[in-house]
């Protein structure tokens, strides 16, 4: 009796280990526990190249880098930030290292990845001569959105968005620095 009460406890104690192990410490990084964020989407900004498509829309004919740049979606806004959103190498080189003839960008939210739709667009915001821009709208999506992806769309007063310039995901160097921060801050006490 005493040895089967003391294996049960054992394996009560090994089971809550596990779990407090597989936690990662409580730190959320995805978010996706957490009540407040149950239902957000949130993913840096990379700049596009020529001759991808997402949920139908072309990407521009030109290469284009971001400095810096996230996507934040939930509770029916979308939130777009970027700065350094410029032509990169490949373009002209006379326009490398500027926005072009780009002088507005909207932001479209494609549900499906990048074979799904357009479900919804924002209006369209002013891009800086230093690539800069803020995008901060309120949208209607359908009640579920598998695999959003967030554009960053070449803008005309008073038509359509035209191709994208920028798409939530990762580069490589993000994904490896991602990485190697992640090995750094992982403890799961087999040091």
């Amino acid at each position: 009796m005493i040895f089967q009460r003391a294996v049960q406890a054992a394996f009560i104690a090994a089971f809550l280990a596990s779990a407090a192990v597989a936690d990662h410490g409580g730190d959320n990084r995805n978010k996706n526990n957490a009540d407040n964020d149950a239902n957000r989407f949130h993913s840096s900004i990379i700049g596009s190249s020529p001759g991808t498509s997402i949920g139908g829309v072309a990407s521009g004919g030109a290469p284009w880098v971001v400095r810096e740049g996230s996507a934040s979606l939930g509770a029916g806004r979308l939130e777009v930030e970027v700065s350094g959103l410029l032509l990169g190498p490949g373009a002209p080189a006379n326009l490398v290292g500027t926005v072009g003839p780009v002088q507005m960008v909207a932001a479209s939210v494609v549900c499906g990845g990048s074979g799904g739709t357009v479900a919804a667009t924002t209006d369209a915001v002013s891009l800086s001569s230093l690539g800069d821009a803020h995008i901060e709208s309120g949208i209607t999506l359908p009640s579920t959105c598998i695999a959003p992806v967030v554009l960053v769309r070449i803008a005309n007063p008073g038509t359509q968005p035209g191709a994208f310039i920028a798409a939530t995901g990762l580069s490589a160097a993000q994904a490896n620095d991602d990485n190697n921060n992640h090995d750094r801050n992982d403890d799961h006490g087999d040091r």
